[in-house]
């Protein structure tokens, strides 16, 4: 027990053994409330991150699980995931909850998922984060990516810029929302303060994502150990969310109580201003909608048709596919 409360032994990213709290205390945090627009930026500039509490009304949060429930989980078809961005069956762990991330719940049919989608983005849309993203990042933002989690699928150290950013690299921010009370052996979201700092090695030749990405994964571990970074996993409730910058190294803890869901949502902003930056390499264009007042970025929308047919395709030819992505990757990073 600590002034932090209860704590919660756990490996961390780099193998030794670390403590996060079990649950909120409130008296210990050192988070600004919701409304202090000017400490919740000064906090976020300090550290790389903030914890903004209560920030989402339980009831949405819950909505958008029972959605999920109804309409996403029993799905037997493809949805395009996280990890690869490439489209997948569920997988799911032996505790029942589904492992691979969904990949941008703004691409869904609606007419399959309609009131899924309608919710998520209720939350990810919703005012309140949009004044935190503005005040992060100094004007409203844009929704250029959007995750879906229940399962833990343990996600490595790494900064967002590797993979995407604003065209000024660091004014990305993501935040990460807890759609309920998260446990701390249910795959923790976890940070390291400072860590936006650094400069790291760029997404190109030795370490380029299509043919490297192991050197990339090493690095970020031995900057870790080089400049004695802190990991912070946060107690998150359901409600509460997390904002990062995009240089922030953070990434998910492993699962030692698998029978605990992490159902949460996650989104990357950047500045209405600015254009969106993808690889380190190339300014990506967007295909932007007006959803509740917020301009959404929907890359793959499956309520096109030729969208439709494309993934019908990419479930047809899997490897081709894969085999195609990484060459182009590999000549735009040249």
């Amino acid at each position: 027990m600590t002034a932090h409360g209860k704590m919660f032994p756990i490996e961390g990213p780099e193998g030794r053994q670390i403590e996060i709290p079990v649950s909120v205390v409130r008296k210990a945090d050192p988070y600004p409330p919701f409304g202090d627009d000017t400490g919740l930026r000064r906090y976020y500039e300090q550290e790389g991150y903030v914890v903004v509490r209560e920030l989402l009304p339980g009831d949405v949060c819950d909505a958008a699980r029972q959605a999920f429930s109804a309409e996403v989980k029993p799905y037997p078809g493809f949805i395009y995931r996280q990890a690869q961005a490439n489209p997948e069956k569920h997988v799911f762990t032996g505790h029942g909850y589904m492992l691979n991330s969904i990949l941008n719940i703004q691409d869904l049919p609606m007419s399959r998922f309609g009131k899924f989608r309608e919710k998520g983005l209720k939350l990810l849309t919703h005012p309140r984060l949009q004044t935190v993203v503005a005040a992060i990042l100094g004007e409203p933002g844009k929704l250029v990516q959007s995750m879906y989690f229940e399962g833990n699928p343990i996600t490595w150290p790494h900064q967002d810029t590797y993979y995407l950013d604003a065209a000024e690299i660091g004014r990305m921010t993501a935040v990460w929302v807890a759609l309920e009370d998260i446990h701390p052996g249910a795959g923790r979201f976890f940070i390291y303060p400072g860590s936006h700092k650094i400069d790291m090695a760029r997404n190109r030749q030795e370490f380029d994502i299509a043919f490297h990405h192991d050197r990339y994964k090493s690095l970020v571990i031995d900057v870790i150990r080089e400049y004695k970074l802190e990991c912070r996993a946060p107690a998150l409730n359901k409600g509460d969310a997390l904002f990062w910058s995009s240089k922030t190294i953070h990434g998910s803890l492993k699962t030692t109580h698998p029978e605990h869901s992490r159902s949460s949502l996650t989104a990357h902003f950047i500045p209405t201003s600015m254009e969106f930056l993808q690889w380190q390499t190339r300014i990506k264009p967007l295909h932007l909608k007006d959803i509740n007042g917020v301009m959404v970025h929907c890359p793959k929308d499956q309520n096109r048709w030729h969208n439709r047919v494309i993934m019908a395709l990419e479930t047809s030819f899997p490897k081709t596919f894969q085999t195609a992505k990484k060459l182009v990757i590999k000549a735009l990073l040249r």
